[in-house]
């Protein structure tokens, strides 16, 4: 013997509105699902790739430090560095991006700001900033010692860093900021490994030579906004 729902009357209006609300939520559900899928999707088949990042020279001017008379630093270098974009569908902006030598973990020349620049799919741009210290670098009394020493040896290591902003650019759309830190490691010989020993001390043409252009290290960590 079948049993029969008695939906009449109030019941039955409360029956449907309960029927009502199972179909909006089992909607909701599907409709997030199809989203999430979508997004998934469209992420694994334009995921963005890091742009490449290469040093391919550095010339410094000079790069004087005496300890422990001063710990005042005076260098001029020029650094050439290239960018490629190996994506085949995501265009790159370039906003308020900086460009600082470090020796040691310590920066060595004020931070040069580099032009606001887009990179195509597949485009390469090159840079090449003048870097300096001004009057604002006093180095720690034993880093100018250290680096006086590596002078000396004929022999020093500078970080070339740049830091600032990327947004990704797929079609129409423009994606948010993201956080852009690149790292490239300079040897280079002084007095062609001969040290500040050698007769042409403090500088000059062919004193500070860059020895290998090299890939850097490239690092993006999303971030909800960027300061004006």
């Amino acid at each position: 013997m079948s049993v029969i729902k008695d939906c009449g009357g109030h019941k039955g209006c409360e029956c449907e509105k309960e029927k009502v609300h199972r179909r909006l939520c089992w909607a909701l559900v599907a409709l997030v699902l199809l989203t999430l899928f979508i997004v998934l999707v469209v992420w694994l088949a334009l995921r963005p790739h890091k742009p490449r990042f290469y040093l391919q020279d550095l010339s410094v001017l000079c790069l004087n430090v005496t300890p422990p008379a001063s710990a005042y630093l005076f260098t001029t270098m020029q650094a050439t560095v290239a960018a490629r974009n190996d994506n085949g569908r995501v265009g790159v902006y370039y906003d308020k991006v900086d460009v600082y030598a470090q020796y040691k973990d310590v920066a060595i020349t004020v931070p040069t700001r580099l032009p606001v620049e887009y990179q195509g799919h597949y485009d390469q741009s090159v840079w090449s900033p003048f870097l300096q210290s001004l009057d604002h670098v006093v180095l720690p009394p034993n880093l100018a010692v250290a680096l006086a020493q590596d002078e000396t040896a004929g022999y020093v290591l500078v970080d070339i860093r740049l830091d600032g902003w990327v947004r990704w650019k797929v079609g129409t759309w423009i994606s948010g900021h993201y956080h852009l830190r690149v790292n490239c490691p300079a040897l280079l010989t002084v007095n062609d490994g001969k040290g500040s020993y050698g007769v042409n001390y403090g500088g000059g043409d062919g004193y500070f030579r860059f020895q290998q252009a090299a890939a850097c290290a490239v690092d993006t960590v999303v971030a909800e906004a960027i300061s004006s």
